[in-house]
């Protein structure tokens, strides 16, 4: 794959902000119509990016904001174990093909649902779809495995989604800042992302891009944060 490729792709997103639109089974706005609207929207605030999960979603979305995508497809549950985010060929060449920038896969060395291994996917994609890969880690050691694999950037997206402990409450910042300490690559900044000092720590620790999510595109778990602390603070005065 051409470098400058990589580079045109890369500098898309560098230092901005990349809103993901995603809509999981049972959320009202699950579809390609609504994630159009929610990227439409994105765009018209100043998202420099859009990451998409699926086909349908990826194809509106590109079409509706012509911003770069960084496409996955899901072939499972967040928190699903083993390997869901684009864990194979087909999977990142159906996200390609729908008009995705930059693939984004699962980058740690967990076995995948077809066998395969983290470089040969990496190697398939440079050479047949010729977009950059961007591997969704939860480790420095995960990181460094992505990056000898032949990576072109990393993200903290599945820190605290792959171990056996509770989900963390705050964004991954150390891992951030630790992951651009240990290897060469771009490293976008993602998860938990709720509040824009969030995203600007994260900047400050190094980040190449921070990617925001469920706090822009979910008011349906918005929602239920609100409904949460509120029934809570009742229960309390009672």
């Amino acid at each position: 794959m051409k470098e400058n490729i990589v580079g045109t792709a890369l500098g898309a997103i560098e230092s901005g902000l990349v809103v993901s639109c995603q809509a999981a089974e049972g959320n009202p706005l699950r579809g390609p119509r609504f994630m159009a609207a929610m990227a439409q929207a994105a765009a018209a605030a100043g998202a420099i990016g859009i990451r998409a999960e699926g086909a349908d979603d990826i194809a509106a979305v590109r079409a509706a904001t012509g911003l770069p995508v960084i496409g996955i497809r899901k072939t499972g549950p967040a928190g699903s174990d083993g390997v869901y985010i684009t864990p194979t060929y087909a999977d990142a060449e159906s996200v390609v093909a729908a008009g995705a920038a930059i693939v984004a896969t699962d980058g740690t060395a967990r076995p995948r649902p077809d066998g395969g291994d983290l470089a040969t996917l990496i190697a398939q994609v440079h050479d047949r779809l010729g977009v950059p890969v961007m591997a969704d880690v939860d480790s420095v050691e995960a990181g460094r495995y992505a990056c000898e694999c032949g990576a072109d950037l990393l993200a903290s997206t599945l820190s605290g989604y792959t171990g056996p402990g509770p989900v963390p409450d705050g964004p991954d910042i150390e891992l951030v800042a630790a992951l651009v300490r240990a290897t060469p690559l771009p490293v976008v900044a993602e998860g938990r992302i709720s509040a824009p000092e969030e995203a600007r720590a994260a900047f400050a620790a190094g980040a190449h891009a921070v990617v925001v999510g469920t706090a822009i595109t979910n008011p349906m778990e918005i929602t239920r944060r609100f409904t949460t602390a509120l029934g809570t603070s009742r229960r309390e005065k009672e």
